[in-house]
């Protein structure tokens, strides 16, 4: 093999794994509680979690018959999901950790993404009730993130309050 031919290779892997392993970047703009943009990264997918769409969507059905959850507390927890986001994320430098299937359907790189303190933000919007685990593919912290969904359901705090007060 030609050295040239083998140093493009070796280039290819090298870059392939560093995009795939560690990326970081400041969040610029947060499109709901599961998806943000970060600067020179473009949009990304919060890994293995699911929060609720700001309008009613398709997913108030899967919400519903899986879980009772009434669309008016929907629109309420997708409306806290965001404002954590923004809280807690918005400017500020966060590292992703891109899964095995580093993009989705429309593009959006799939990460878990770790706040500046070291919080992994899928893992908290879980914590506080605001996202259901996203069950139809594993993924690294499935386990610990249904561990934590049910941690949440006991506590009955976000998604799953029984009451019909927020």
């Amino acid at each position: 093999m030609r050295p040239g031919i083998l140093l493009f290779i070796l280039l290819l892997i090298f870059n392939g794994s560093a995009q795939t392993t560690a990326l970081r970047g400041q969040v610029s703009w947060i499109d709901d509680g599961d998806s943000l943009r970060v600067e020179g990264v473009g949009k990304v997918r919060l890994l293995g979690i699911d929060t609720p769409e700001a309008r009613a969507s398709s997913r108030d059905r899967f919400y519903h018959q899986r879980f009772a959850i009434p669309p008016h507390r929907l629109r309420l927890v997708a409306a806290q999901a965001k404002e954590l986001n923004l809280h807690r994320a918005k400017n500020r430098y966060v590292h992703l950790e891109p899964g095995r299937l580093p993009r989705d359907k429309h593009g959006r790189l799939l990460a878990y993404v770790y706040l500046p303190d070291g919080t992994m933000l899928n893992r908290l919007l879980l914590k506080k009730g605001l996202a259901s685990v996203f069950r139809r593919y594993d993924f690294r912290y499935k386990a610990e993130f249904l561990a934590t969904e049910k941690k949440a359901r006991d506590r009955q705090i976000g998604l799953w309050q029984k009451s019909e007060s927020l």
